[in-house]
């Protein structure tokens, strides 16, 4: 495996528009290797038996039937909004006019 260097970092940092100090780039060059040393352990994991999945615990939607049931009254609605007109209630207009 290959190690980042620290003209690596510097590159990094450059790309990123970073401001690094010579301390922080041997630094994240050290921990950078190491999160690379741990990506590199997962390819090791012996998973040719395992089917593809998009969890790793089966997941199971609990939905429940539509039903019509009744609600508040449309008088009752508007009585409590802050202002209706023609029957709706009323808001403050957020979007400018079409063009």
């Amino acid at each position: 495996m290959s190690s980042i260097s620290r003209s690596d970092v510097a590159h990094l940092a450059r790309l990123s528009r970073l401001a690094v100090t010579d301390e922080e780039l041997d630094q994240f060059a050290g921990q950078l290797d190491q999160v690379l040393a741990a990506v590199a352990r997962v390819g090791e994991a012996a998973v040719a038996d395992v089917p593809p999945m998009t969890h790793a615990v089966p997941l199971t939607n609990v939905l429940r039937p539509d039903e019509v049931t009744p609600s508040l009254a449309r008088d009752v609605v508007l009585a409590g909004a802050p202002a209706a007109e023609d029957g709706r209630i009323r808001v403050p207009r957020i979007l400018g006019d079409a063009e």
